[in-house]
């Protein structure tokens, strides 16, 4: 992790930042016929090693936030599960996240279990799909800010660097919300990757957008 430059003496090289796929780590071929959940696609994309354990889990009935009330389409104050993670490459943070469900979709089921590591084989979106809530598509939106001094310590930020922070809505194909989610990144620790068809409107009307 060290390089000699002349006039500079040994310094540590920067490492190349993980890939964060678009819409190819949520294949279904990736968590329903296998075992590869989103941060574990990021890291096979990457060439980088990983470990189930490297995501923690809490799991906790919660009041709904305002954006997961607006998102499952909740009166304020409705209770929904919070599913919190803390994902590390070794012991480096890159990113934390929450995600937010209706009570009647995971109520018993493996999202709820504060276990350590994806929520058993295929991850959330396995256990949906195992509990009659297949996903169909997402919506995704992406910012930076600033970080704030709890994300800044528990991410282990040097002074200074922003957050790259992700909202995505999970929905079936009758469109019923299964999961919203509010993710944190390091913004230096991930490079955005984004394939995709070049869209035609004229003949897509009605595909999700």
């Amino acid at each position: 992790m060290v390089t000699s430059s002349r006039g500079h003496g040994t310094v540590v090289r920067q490492r190349v930042p993980l890939k964060r796929l678009g819409i190819d780590r949520y294949d279904k071929v990736k968590w329903r016929d296998g075992d590869e959940v989103a941060f574990i696609a990021d890291r096979v994309a990457s060439g980088r090693a990983y470990r189930r354990n490297e995501q923690t889990q809490t799991a906790s009935l919660v009041e709904a936030p305002p954006a997961a009330s607006e998102a499952h389409g909740l009166p304020a104050g409705a209770e929904v599960y919070a599913r919190a993670r803390l994902v590390k490459e070794g012991e480096q943070p890159t990113h934390c996240l929450t995600s937010y469900y209706r009570p009647e979709h995971v109520e018993g089921t493996r999202l709820v279990d504060p276990t350590p590591g994806p929520a058993d084989r295929g991850g959330g979106f396995r256990v949906l799909y195992d509990a009659g809530y297949e996903i169909d598509h997402m919506k995704e939106q992406i910012f930076a800010r600033t970080a704030t001094a709890d994300e800044a310590k528990l991410l282990q930020l040097p002074p200074g660097e922003p957050v790259v922070e992700l909202h995505w809505t999970t929905y079936t194909a009758d469109g019923t919300v299964v999961e919203f989610a509010i993710g944190v990144h390091a913004a230096s620790r991930f490079a955005w990757e984004y394939k995709f068809q070049r869209p035609d409107s004229a003949t897509d009307k009605g595909s999700p957008q």
